[in-house]
């Protein structure tokens, strides 16, 4: 289906009712531009509506104990703003390796959450962040619901964003000692798409290992923690045999497939070797 009208509302209520009349949101465009490419005379998008006069969506701010990150800002903000860098440097960290400066420039992050692909980039992260979503709109009007982010990847390019709902922001608990680590695979460090990516969180009590996140990219139908791997690493020292048992534990969580980027078997090796050095990384942060 072929672009049939183009709003720019100046007001969430405006937007949210475009959204709920069947428009479509849209942020960077960076994934439209890709599919209207592909397939020009099919399939959506419709009525677009455009999300680039919502100055709240743009904002970053420390609100009731947590980051608060509206889903209009772009990944070239998450890179470089100060509130990112001091309470989520692993997220920032994550928008250093991404495409390049003209798509991070454009990209936001409640666009790379919702096209929901499997080697999302900046998701991960914010699993191991215990990152939640913030939805407005829907049968609510403009009422809000909050999403655990392990919650709201469903499938592939799939949400747990109900028709008319808007992505408006993303809150991530300030939690005081825990360490992060972010790493991805592919053929150079940026620029492409994931072959796999690997997040890892946890806090360091006395060299014993607490609150132990994993993550993982471009190996399942969505991004995924890895329940074997954190099991693993709850509680346990911070030693080499730790880290070695719970790199072999997160290839129980992996579903990988062969594709044109890279075979299933090669995906398993990456994701073993990834998940060592982030594991390491978060115990010699």
């Amino acid at each position: 289906m072929p672009v049939t009208a183009f709003h720019a509302p100046s007001s969430l209520a405006d937007a949210l009712a475009l959204l709920a009349a069947g428009g479509r949101p849209v942020a960077g465009g960076t994934d439209l531009v890709v599919e209207l490419a592909a397939a020009p005379d099919g399939g959506p998008p419709g009525a677009l509506v455009s999300l680039h006069r919502l100055a709240e969506l743009r904002s970053v701010a420390v609100e009731d104990g947590d980051l608060v990150m509206g889903a209009g800002v772009t990944v070239a903000t998450l890179r470089e703003h100060p509130l990112v860098r001091e309470h989520a440097p692993v997220l920032a960290q994550a928008a250093d390796r991404f495409a390049g400066p003209q798509v991070r420039n454009a990209a936001t992050l409640g666009g790379n959450l919702c096209h929901a692909s499997p080697a999302a980039d900046l998701a991960p992260p914010l699993l191991v962040l215990d990152a939640v979503v913030v939805l407005a709109g829907g049968e609510g009007g403009e009422a809000e619901r909050r999403v655990p982010v392990d919650a709201f990847f469903v499938g592939p390019r799939r949400t747990a964003r109900l028709p008319g709902e808007l992505l408006t922001a993303v809150r991530v608990p300030l939690r005081g000692g825990r360490r992060a680590s972010f790493q991805k695979g592919g053929t150079r460090p940026s620029m492409d798409i994931s072959v796999v990516s690997v997040a890892a969180s946890a806090e360091l009590r006395d060299g014993v290992l607490r609150h132990a996140r994993i993550a993982l990219g471009a190996v399942g139908p969505t991004p995924l923690r890895s329940p074997a791997a954190e099991a693993v690493l709850e509680g346990a020292p911070a030693t080499a045999a730790t880290v070695a048992a719970a790199a072999r534990a997160v290839l129980r969580d992996a579903r990988p497939i062969d594709d044109v980027r890279a075979s299933a078997a090669y995906r398993l090796h990456l994701l073993g070797v990834l998940a060592q050095r982030v594991i390491r990384d978060v115990i010699d942060r």
